[in-house]
């Protein structure tokens, strides 16, 4: 957080105010911070082109708009993970003070995260009953799965997802009503994922007023009845009378939702923004180099058509285990095998010192997880639906972008942000499915024009049939 966008506040506050863009002010009250995280390590600012929020939390942890170091990233789920472990067993756990503290250390510290991740996965925490974990898309895919592989067993994990598969019926099918992009739908290959009785974790970067939980909650009681919600955030922006709506669902359903944040706080906004969706492109004359690759063959493919919003279908696989169609414990130790083999094939290509690794929408937590196995000098980050408005000026969050017809649905805007030219010596974008030349032309455009000499384009799934 750039000093210069904090207004009136001092170290020992838990109020900060951050002008934006000269136009409104958003201040924030902190209320709860469990682990003490400094909040300039939590995000910055930026306008958002959404008439229904003027503004973006912009997260520096999740590795969205933002490029991270990705052991940060994977260790904001694990401390989530951590918090969940503190109230099932009760804080009963001697160990839970150390891991917090060496948790801290990482998410401050990037020269650190590896070491704390490392040591977090090797403490093979166990739960002490079958728990499931849903995370939402897109942004929350990543987290939601970092969080659930934290736990050596008894767990179980899927994320939602905004395509459609007209050959498979939904588990769950549920709106966000304070999004750009609506429709959220779960495929459970396995009615573990979602079965009824344990604990049920939803995880979601960032609650507003916690009406999709809601949402997501009545659908699930519907159909897998249980006791017990577990809210896990980042960030937890919930007022009296959000929170009182979640007691009322409490006391009509006969359950307890427990919500879990590493911040939370309260929010009020002051003046009227004024923004147009005009924004600085990413503006470079030279043209990069692009290559196509595969490292299909490494991940389990699992075959599922797609339509889009034009009734056009696709059939190239999708991957097995990414948490689209739910994984479980079990399948931790080969999903990990898969990630180190192609982390291995793409550090072969790496030649320069300065590398991004970039996820594509809801396909975050495998090339987070294969960006943090190709060495030093790795940055991760991902494509996003999110429209924010951009302006290169000091201590703004996103200072340039740029938007593409999606390759999965070209009825959906997707960006990029913050890659100015000469900021990488190559970047590796990771496709989940292979996908034809014609859908692919409107991301290779904006790719040709990040101002990085070499980029590559990774296929880890299996062409389409035909």
């Amino acid at each position: 957080m750039n000093s210069s966008i904090l207004s009136g506040s001092c170290p020992n506050t838990n109020k900060l105010t951050f002008p934006i863009l000269d136009q409104f002010n958003v201040t924030i009250e902190a209320t709860h911070n469990p682990l003490e995280i400094p909040l300039e390590n939590l995000f910055s600012m930026a306008a958002r082109l959404n008439k229904k929020r003027s503004f973006l939390f912009v997260s520096k942890l999740l590795g969205k708009h933002i490029a991270v170091n990705p052991y940060t990233s994977l260790l904001s789920g694990a401390a989530l993970a951590i918090l969940l472990f503190e109230d099932l067993s009760h804080g009963e756990d001697k160990r839970i003070s150390e891991w917090k503290q060496r948790m801290v250390s990482g998410l401050i510290d990037p020269d650190q995260a590896r070491e704390v991740y490392e040591y977090l996965m090797n403490v093979e925490m166990t739960l002490p009953e079958e728990v499931k974990f849903v995370g939402f898309a897109e942004t929350a895919t990543a987290l939601g799965h970092s969080m659930y592989e934290l736990f050596a067993a008894r767990a179980t994990y899927i994320h939602s997802t905004r395509e459609y598969l007209p050959e498979m019926e939904p588990d769950i099918q549920f709106e966000e009503e304070h999004s750009h992009a609506m429709s959220h739908r779960c495929y459970a290959l396995d009615s573990k994922s979602l079965a009824e009785g344990g604990p049920l974790v939803l995880v979601d970067d960032e609650i507003t007023t916690g009406n999709t939980t809601l949402n997501i909650i009545r659908d699930i009681q519907r159909t897998y009845p249980r006791k017990q919600y577990y809210i896990a955030s980042l960030l937890d922006w919930r007022t009296d009378a959000d929170e009182q709506r979640f007691s009322a669902l409490e006391n009509e359903l006969g359950i307890s939702i427990t919500p879990l944040s590493l911040l939370k706080g309260k929010i009020k906004v002051m003046g009227e923004p004024s923004i147009n969706a005009s924004t600085e492109k990413l503006v470079n004359e030279s043209t990069s180099l692009i290559r196509v690759m595969s490292v299909a063959g490494e991940l389990e493919p699992w075959a599922a058509v797609s339509e889009d919003s034009e009734r056009n279908r696709w059939s190239a696989p999708y991957l097995r285990y990414t948490g689209r169609f739910g994984v479980h414990s079990g399948h931790n130790s080969i999903l990990s095998s898969g990630i180190s083999r192609i982390a291995a094939l793409l550090r072969e290509k790496r030649k320069g010192e300065r590398t991004l690794v970039m996820g594509t929408g809801e396909f975050m937590h495998i090339p987070m997880r294969i960006a943090a196995e190709m060495g030093s000098g790795v940055w991760y980050q991902s494509t996003t639906r999110s429209p924010i408005y951009t302006v290169n000026r000091p201590g703004y969050a996103v200072i340039a972008g740029e938007g593409y017809a999606s390759p999965e649905d070209p009825a959906v805007q997707n960006y990029i942000y913050n890659v100015s030219p000469g900021q990488y010596d190559e970047i590796f974008v990771l496709m989940e499915r292979h996908m034809s030349e014609d859908r692919m032309q409107p991301m290779l455009q904006v790719l040709s024009r990040l101002g990085c000499k070499q980029i590559y384009v990774v296929y880890c799934g299996v062409p389409q049939e035909g």
